[in-house]
């Protein structure tokens, strides 16, 4: 308590000038109109500038929960156009029609969200890595989507990992076709560029360079309409009884970040029924 008082009263001129300038303050911005104005101007773009930059800190970490509510809303919209597409494939033309189809929920499929964790793109047979498994509800043989087109098929998945057989991958095949076309042919990638893949198709198969390239829902893991690539490229095949068409995936696997697994209800079933066919 002494060591308290001796040092007020050593310091007192100093309290006291303070004290004073604060009363002087007071008074001035109180009884001033132009000096009070000029005072809450400053402070307002003090303010906002303080606001401004605690703003954008809190922007900044709040963006993976931005990210992922784009992701779901990305999701809901994948769902909607796959039921748009499908109204439009059975001529329903009715623009109300439509419109109630478009907000009802897709009930044949289901989404769910995965990291990248590990991906390869310069092997003959290259695999990607997922942060989903089994607990999550994943399981083998579901399609891998990402906000462009077509990744691959689920391999293997323990507890909370997955393994997925990339698009780029000797062991991939999935069958595809021109969009507005009925023709199909299997999709394949040849080592080499990332960027494409080759489409073999019927020479009487009607097709254009830079006509858009969809799954054809043969496929138990993808929904028809799902995108591939567009057509860059045609030749003939080797045997020179088809055409093979270049495609330029629609996914670009270097970048590979967010993906989404498409779970078909009956999924498990047709492939067991289908497995227990004898050749």
């Amino acid at each position: 308590m002494r060591n308290l008082l001796n040092f007020l009263i050593r310091y007192n001129y100093w309290f006291l000038f303070i004290l004073l300038e604060a009363a002087s303050f007071v008074l001035l911005f109180r009884f001033n109109r132009y000096q009070r104005s000029v005072f809450f101007t400053s402070a307002n773009v003090v303010a906002g500038s303080v606001y401004e930059v605690s703003g954008g800190i809190s922007s900044y970490f709040h963006l993976k929960s931005l990210n992922d509510d784009l992701l779901n809303r990305n999701m809901l919209l994948e769902q909607q156009n796959a039921n748009l597409r499908n109204a439009l494939n059975d001529m329903y033309v009715d623009s109300a029609q439509i419109n109630s189809i478009q907000m009802a929920p897709n009930t044949d499929y289901e989404l769910y969200k995965a990291k990248v964790i590990n991906n390869r793109v310069t092997q003959i047979d290259n695999y990607i890595t997922l942060d989903k498994g089994s607990a999550d509800g994943i399981r083998p043989e579901m399609g891998v989507v990402d906000a462009n087109g077509v990744v691959g098929i689920l391999y293997k998945t323990s507890a909370h990992y997955s393994v997925v057989i990339s698009v780029l991958n000797s062991k991939f095949i999935i069958y595809s076709k021109v969009l507005g076309s009925d023709y199909y042919g299997e999709l394949k990638w040849q080592h080499g560029d990332s960027r494409y893949a080759y489409l073999e198709l019927p020479r009487h198969a009607a097709f254009n360079l830079g006509d858009t390239v969809v799954t054809n829902g043969f496929s138990s893991a993808f929904p028809e309409g799902v995108m591939v690539g567009t057509v860059e490229d045609v030749a003939d095949s080797p045997d020179g009884m088809f055409f093979m068409l270049k495609i330029k995936l629609s996914t670009d696997f270097s970048k590979l970040s967010n993906v989404r697994i498409i779970a078909r209800k009956g999924q498990q079933e047709q492939r067991e029924l289908e497995r227990g066919i004898t050749p």
